[in-house]
């Protein structure tokens, strides 16, 4: 280019929340006969996009973020189906880049393709980006994710989170222990850090552009399927600790699976779910959360609550 490329300033603060009053395909009753999109796209802002499978493909129907930066764009998970046939997830985020670039043009552009963890419904499409050009694809499992994060105790036991995060009452991020890792996208840097419970090589973002709080399957309207308890409460803890020193607009998992009536969930595998409750939590949410830790007491079992179920290994 002959010119430098405008860089936009991702570092004012957060940006103005945007609403996020959005209807969600939500599936159907005859998948058959289904015909919602293969990926939905809704645009939060200008460089922020999410996105969800529709359950006509795959019932666990995750939602995926893309975030513009300057340099790079990231894809926060791939969703739940490899094929492109069936879920064009490369052909969806690449016409999303392109639209982009042409609103803000710049050469060498790249994209960068993170996960909140491993499980299956969250890494399928990876293989789609594979020879894509200017494109990193950092594996899922712990070692590669948290060595590419620069985490400490990568090669740790599973459910250690490497003794780097303490609990300080602070979000495990004061006191001497360790900072969140930062990924810069061109002047909008992320800031991510070890989130075991649900699985030992779970992640956290924090978006400081929007203020999103990026929670994968750790919290979201739900069933949180726990892992590791001990890890869990750690990483809730955390979560609050940082809501309280960080702006957060939304807390944003990859799953709906409550219905709008108070303690009532859609089976595993429903594929119709017309009562959705919105995607976004609250802080409160997460303080809700803890205070339902602190009833169960880490005893096995499905224990229900309002806005989300807590299901303990074990049961």
């Amino acid at each position: 280019m002959d010119t430098p490329p405008e860089l936009i300033d991702f570092t004012a603060g957060v940006s103005e929340p945007s609403g996020l009053d959005v209807s969600w395909i939500h599936g159907s009753e005859s998948a058959k006969h289904n015909t919602d999109p293969d990926i939905q796209v809704h645009a939060y802002d200008d460089h922020t996009f999410i996105l969800r499978q529709n359950m006509a493909v795959n019932y666990e129907a995750p939602f995926m973020f893309l975030l513009f930066g300057n340099a790079r764009a990231v894809l926060i998970d791939t969703g739940a189906t490899a094929s492109a046939d069936f879920f064009p997830l490369r052909r969806v985020v690449d016409g999303l880049v392109d639209t982009w670039l042409a609103a803000h043009p710049r050469d060498g552009y790249r994209l960068l393709i993170l996960h909140t963890h491993p499980h299956g419904d969250h890494v399928a499409g990876d293989a789609q980006f594979a020879g894509r050009p200017g494109t990193v694809v950092v594996d899922a499992d712990r070692d590669s994710a948290w060595e590419f994060f620069g985490f400490t105790g990568a090669s740790g036991a599973s459910g250690d989170d490497g003794g780097e995060f303490g609990d300080d009452g602070d979000g495990g991020f004061g006191g001497g222990a360790a900072l969140p890792a930062q990924v810069d996208l061109g002047g909008r840097v992320l800031e991510c850090w070890p989130s075991p419970g649900h699985h030992n090589a779970a992640v956290t973002f924090y978006d400081p552009h929007t203020g999103f709080l990026l929670t994968g399957d750790t919290v979201y309207p739900g069933r949180l399927y726990i892992q590791d308890w001990a890890a869990f409460v750690r990483t809730i803890d955390r979560l609050i600790g940082f809501c309280s020193t960080h702006p957060v607009t939304h807390v944003l998992g990859c799953h709906i699976e409550m219905s709008r009536e108070p303690g009532v969930d859609y089976p595993i595998f429903t594929a119709y779910q017309p009562d959705e409750p919105p995607l976004q939590m609250t802080v409160e949410q997460l303080q809700e959360i803890r205070r339902a830790i602190d009833e169960v007491g880490g005893s096995p079992g499905r224990h229900v609550f309002p806005g989300f179920i807590l299901c303990l290994e074990g049961a």
